[in-house]
């Protein structure tokens, strides 16, 4: 059996060997990022994530400010492993940082009271959903791209420097760039470890 999304998700996969030849152009690579936030599902419609693309420099510049947020916490000797792990995301097209509002949440709490306590899990499942999203939407187009987690290390910074508003919470980066290295092949554990199928 085929299934035409089945076969775009499996093309997602990650991918750290990054260029800055693109297969589209910024202003394409943008409008796919927006159309794929755009349409990922999120509870109560509340549309909470949002995005901030960076491109050529601005990218660099990010990444220049996790380089040196980690200098001063991980080891002198245990440095160059974290540096080249950090050049090789700047070495990409750019990078998408995801943030999630947290005054929608706020809203949905104060609305419905009885479900206030979901909001910030379903918050975060949502945006891991446009994150899904617009990773399968890039790797559709032949970019490649991973997903990287360095906050709070350098939120305050972010904010500062791309102006984004103080109810944004920075979730995840993903830098993308071309395809520099083939994809291996994926392993999977055992079926029956993972599903169960009743009736």
């Amino acid at each position: 059996m085929t299934n035409a999304v089945i076969d775009v998700i499996k093309k997602r996969r990650t991918q750290y060997a990054l260029g800055k030849d693109l297969p589209l152009s910024p202003d394409a690579v943008t409008h796919l990022i927006k159309e794929a936030v755009r349409h990922a599902p999120s509870s109560f419609n509340s549309q909470s994530s949002r995005a901030v693309i960076l491109f050529g420099a601005e990218s660099e510049k990010f990444w220049s400010m996790v380089k040196e947020a980690l200098r001063k916490i991980v080891p002198e000797d245990a440095f160059a492993a974290s540096e080249a792990r950090v050049n090789g995301f700047a070495a990409g097209a750019g990078t998408i940082l995801f943030f999630e509002d947290q005054d929608v949440v706020k809203e949905l709490q104060e609305k419905f009271a009885l479900y206030a306590d979901n909001f910030p899990i379903w918050s975060e499942q949502s945006s891991g959903m446009a994150q899904f999203a617009v990773w399968t939407a890039l790797a559709e187009s032949g970019i490649g791209a991973s997903l990287q987690h360095y906050n709070p290390l350098v939120d305050a910074e972010v904010a500062q420097t791309w102006d984004v508003p103080p109810s944004w919470k920075l979730r995840a980066q993903m830098p993308f760039g071309s395809n520099l290295q083939p994809f291996g092949d994926k392993a999977f554990i055992d079926d029956a470890v993972r599903f169960k199928v009743f009736g």
